[in-house]
């Protein structure tokens, strides 16, 4: 019956995820998410339902739209099979309960929000904006963030990428760091609280540096080229939610340290 249970949860991520997409296509485009239903963005024909089915109809129509052929976007099957990972690991770690749909919720938003900012360089409000809402409000009755980490997570987290930006701005005239990625952080806070703040900066610099920096050499942009940091700091987020402790260990057999 478990096994049974993490495969539901799957199939129930990547239904989650094919709505995620349409969020991703229409929220910047300040659509309704909701109507009208799903069509092909080159020839407007409506999608079927069985040209909707998750992953599989992405396979069988190899790619393309079923009427006019232009190819469909890559990142369709990737967000679908990534929110399915989340929500079969999620439902491993707290099961059927409301941890599961709460961090499915968060999870979800840090999808969505990377490739809306991969896309357009934004990082919509409504969703970072409300994300902070939500995590303030489940910090009530979540076990392992009291509502006073929240809250300094909110504030810490927006308020040193502020100081960042305008030190950086103050330096060297130009914007650094968008406002979008100071909202992003500051919900990213309230979700996790404040302790684990500095090691998902960490982490998503790193992964700046070691998958920004040589995907800009390789394109021949150089590095004067601006780069969303959204889908890092998700990156970062993600990481130390579900391997923090493994990753710290890690370091401190690194350097020799005793981890705390």
């Amino acid at each position: 019956m478990d096994s049974v249970m993490v495969i539901y949860s799957a199939l129930f991520g990547l239904a989650l995820g094919s709505f995620l997409n349409v969020c991703i296509y229409r929220i910047p485009l300040k659509k309704s998410i909701v109507f009208p239903p799903s069509s092909c963005p080159n020839c407007g024909k409506k999608i079927r339902f069985y040209d909707n089915i998750p992953l599989i109809s992405y396979i069988l129509l190899l790619g393309r739209c079923r009427y006019c052929r232009t190819p469909l976007a890559w990142h369709y099957p990737f967000v679908e099979a990534v929110t399915g990972l989340l929500s079969m690991a999620l439902f491993i770690k707290y099961g059927l309960s409301y941890q599961y749909f709460l961090y499915l919720l968060f999870t979800s938003s840090l999808v969505a929000i990377s490739f809306i900012d991969l896309q357009h360089q934004i990082i919509p409000d409504v969703i970072s904006l409300a994300g902070i809402a939500a995590g303030l409000a489940a910090s009530f009755i979540l076990d392992n963030i009291s509502w006073q980490d929240s809250l300094i997570g909110m504030i810490a987290g927006g308020g040193s990428l502020y100081l960042v930006a305008v030190v950086y701005e103050k330096i060297t005239g130009k914007e650094g760091m968008g406002g979008g990625d100071i909202k992003l952080l500051a919900m990213i806070g309230a979700w996790m609280g404040w302790k684990s703040l500095h090691f998902i900066i960490l982490l998503s610099s790193l992964a700046g540096v070691m998958v920004g920096v040589p995907f800009l050499l390789m394109a021949g942009k150089g590095l004067r080229v601006r780069i969303p940091f959204g889908p890092f700091l998700a990156l970062g987020a993600l990481l130390c939610f579900f391997f923090g402790h493994e990753i710290m260990g890690w370091y401190a057999r690194l350097f020799h340290w005793e981890a705390v």
